[in-house]
């Protein structure tokens, strides 16, 4: 996948530099009018550069690499924003709990043996019910124990806000962040797997350790492959505009007699 040109859908990167002797190289006159070199896939395209100025003022995009790395740090970042809101929704749910336990109590005690009947019909054990003896440890819990429940709910989810926000930004302290936040929460879901294996903890304890790796190796962080000095080399790629500037730079060959 070119995900240059990928990219590119949405709209191409042009920009024409005051100086000349870069414009000759980013510019061409066609029959349809100026046409300008996108900086991120290197095409020329019809009409007005989308800005103009120095040439050291001119945008670095992303490009290759990076540019897949971009998508896929937004990628986690959305998924950190999503499972916050439910953190979040899960702390607000257990607060309106807390606030209605001798309503729903008294609602339980009320509807259960309405049920039995119907469970004697289908012949289920409604005593041994794991989903009856959770809601009877929630009715139990003491409401002080609630809202220690809903606020680390509340922190959590929070935190998983603050490492979408560093991701979507692109920002080192949020790759840090997630990393280490995510990491320290592996081993918990490994004991729930030991507890009991579903779909859906098989396959968020696999996202997460995939997340690590990725941030980790791809990211170069706590000093993987370089560490922080080679990916801010990497971040100063080769792009277009450099080329033209080398091209502008570089002497010119003599012409044959």
């Amino acid at each position: 996948m070119d995900w240059n040109l990928l990219a590119c859908a949405r709209h191409h990167l042009t920009y024409a530099p005051d100086e000349p002797e870069l414009r000759e190289h980013l510019h061409v006159a066609t029959s349809a009018g100026p046409a300008w070199r996108c900086l991120r896939c290197g095409d020329f395209v019809p009409g007005e550069p989308r800005a103009q100025g120095p040439a050291d003022d001119a945008p670095v995009p992303m490009r290759g690499q990076l540019l897949r790395d971009a998508v896929i740090l937004r990628l986690l970042a959305v998924e950190r924003f999503l499972r916050g809101l439910l953190l979040v929704l899960a702390g607000w749910a257990v607060l309106r709990f807390r606030s209605h336990q001798g309503e729903v109590r008294t609602q339980f005690d009320t509807t259960l043996p309405l049920l039995q009947p119907l469970a004697d019909r289908l012949h289920w054990n409604l005593r041994d019910s794991p989903l009856l003896h959770l809601v009877e440890q929630a009715l139990a819990t003491e409401p002080k124990t609630l809202i220690l429940i809903a606020a680390g709910l509340f922190v959590y989810g929070g935190l998983q806000v603050v490492e979408g926000v560093g991701l979507w930004l692109l920002k080192r302290w949020g790759e840090y962040l997630a990393a280490v936040a995510t990491s320290l929460f592996i081993p918990l879901e490994v004991y729930e797997l030991v507890e009991k294996i579903t779909w859906v903890r098989v396959t968020a304890l696999l996202i997460n350790i995939g997340a690590v790796v990725f941030l980790v190796y791809r990211k170069r962080l706590f000093g993987v492959r370089g560490g922080h000095a080679a990916a801010a080399a990497e971040l100063h790629h080769e792009n277009v505009l450099q080329v033209a500037r080398a091209a502008a730079m570089s002497p010119k060959r003599a012409e044959p007699a």
